[in-house]
């Protein structure tokens, strides 16, 4: 194996491929202090905590026609999950988020996704925070195209995972992910969209990466108690739009409520609100998109493009 110095082995890093570069604009990291439009140079320190001991934090964050979508309520999850760790940024959160509409000012797109990434910072393999003097900080903007509108005049397939609900670390959103991981891989090997955890009463929780809701039979919409999962910011939004039109609530939701339900609804920033029009097999009352699922999609875009922070 050759030994290369520090000009070599550059050149050589910048020849190997990099799956996924295509998606990137540009990115950020702090001990940098510049935002650079290269994807091969996208790397981190191996021995960051956020690598190889999950020792972090993240949010991702839309924006749509130069608006930053729920901009300063992912900044605060992001703060409330970092204080849960004790993980102090490098630079002011007014700062960071200065830096993340630099970085998406910098990809230069009207439409993108931001991810933004918090971790202990290099310092060594150990295990204790002490080994690293300093957090690190990535913000990296990407491409992001919105679903086909297929998806929401079909409505997405779930299944119930095997993999358990999030416990203690459900209301931190954390750079661990396996539980995630191998849920939206179970739901792909059984041939469905998403997946759904349940706590261990059997009550509904969430979706690998987003929130889940249903309209019940008295036509009020009732979403799962926040114990076993991240209360993420869109279903939040989209309870409150809800208030004027129905009955809304969070409370725990039995797996059978879902069988009779009017309406299974899935929430996430970048799609919004997308119907759920199936769950294992069996149709959500009619099989077909409801009006609450279309009322909300169409709510969500508009208060969140009014109400987005501008570039």
């Amino acid at each position: 194996m050759d030994v290369l110095n520090a000009t070599d082995y550059l050149e050589r890093m910048l020849a190997a491929p990099r799956p996924g570069s295509a998606k990137i604009l540009a990115f950020l990291d702090y001990r940098v202090g510049a935002i650079c439009n290269e994807p091969k140079l996208l790397l981190i320190p191996l021995d960051d905590h956020l690598c190889h001991r999950g020792d972090g934090v993240f949010e991702t964050v839309s924006y749509r026609e130069r608006r930053v979508l729920l901009l300063d309520a992912h900044l605060e999850r992001l703060r409330n999950s970092a204080g849960a760790l004790q993980l102090v940024p490098p630079c002011p959160w007014e700062e960071l988020r200065a830096l993340i509409l630099d970085v998406a000012r910098a990809g230069g797109v009207e439409q993108g996704s931001l991810r933004i990434l918090l971790g202990r910072g290099p310092g060594g393999f150990g295990i204790s925070p002490t080994e690293c003097p300093t957090a690190s900080l990535y913000i990296i903007a990407m491409h992001s195209s919105d679903l086909p509108e297929t998806t929401y005049t079909k409505g997405f397939s779930a299944c119930r995972s095997s993999i358990p609900a999030r416990s203690y670390l459900a209301h931190i959103k954390n750079t661990n992910y396996l539980p995630n991981v191998l849920m939206t891989e179970e739901a792909r090997r059984r041939g469905y969209d998403i997946p759904l955890s349940f706590d261990d009463k059997g009550n509904l929780a969430e979706s690998a990466i987003a929130n889940v809701g249903l309209v019940d039979a008295q036509g009020a919409l009732a979403v799962p108690e926040f114990t076993h999962s991240l209360p993420g910011t869109t279903v939040l939004k989209a309870l409150e739009l809800a208030k004027t039109h129905m009955p809304v609530s969070t409370r725990p939701v039995p797996e059978e409520e879902i069988y009779a339900a009017r309406e299974f609804l899935f929430f996430s920033t970048s799609p919004g609100c997308v119907p759920i029009t199936s769950y294992e097999g069996r149709p959500i009352h009619d099989g077909q998109p409801g009006p609450v699922a279309r009322l909300l999609r169409q709510s969500l875009r508009e208060v969140l493009l009014r109400e987005g922070t501008p570039l």
